[in-house]
């Protein structure tokens, strides 16, 4: 349901007011980097990719559906945007935790902004329930980022090996956050 506040911020914003742009970037803000900087491992990153958001927001405001609320609607900009920034990124093999929460995102079935704080809130106790030889190929694989070949000469293991444990691993983390977020 949209909210009333939303529906004449946003006029005012098609209008061309600045105030009310300015008003909408002070009221969502902080959702939007606690969104992106869970789910970066730079702070830097996120202060980049927020102002991105509110960039495409105002650029794309004319195709606003009027009867949405304001702040779903820009976390699905931050996650597009965050999206295209990994890719970018991939490519320079510097990706690590965003794509371990884009892996149990998709996992989890979770929509934007789904995978919040309490999913990684609880990240490090379910990372901490995982047995030494999975908790180590996901550190290595996420944190470390290193190739599964490489992750199969420390554990002494195959690739296909290293990849199925990696595969497991992933979805104990998913099963242990399921079952703690619905305990929430």
């Amino acid at each position: 349901m949209v909210s009333a506040v939303d529906q004449e911020l946003m006029q005012r914003v098609l209008e061309g007011d600045r105030a009310a742009f300015s008003q909408v970037i002070e009221l969502h803000q902080r959702a939007i980097y606690g969104f992106l900087r869970a789910r970066l491992a730079q702070a830097a990153d996120a202060d980049d990719l927020v102002q991105e958001v509110f960039l495409r927001f105002y650029e794309a405001r004319t195709r606003f559906d009027s009867t949405s609320l304001i702040r779903p609607w820009l976390l699905g900009i931050a996650r597009n945007v965050l999206r295209e920034w990994t890719r970018s990124v991939r490519r320079r093999r510097e990706v690590g935790w965003t794509e371990l929460c884009f892996d149990l995102e998709s996992l989890t079935g979770g929509a934007a902004g789904t995978l919040d704080a309490d999913v990684l809130e609880n990240l490090p106790q379910c990372l901490e329930a995982l047995g030494p030889s999975a908790r180590q190929a996901i550190e290595l694989k996420y944190r470390s980022e290193q190739k599964l070949c490489d992750i199969g000469h420390v554990l002494r293991r195959s690739e296909g090996a290293i990849k199925l444990l990696v595969h497991r691993a992933r979805l104990a983390l998913k099963s242990c956050l399921e079952r703690k977020l619905k305990k929430l």
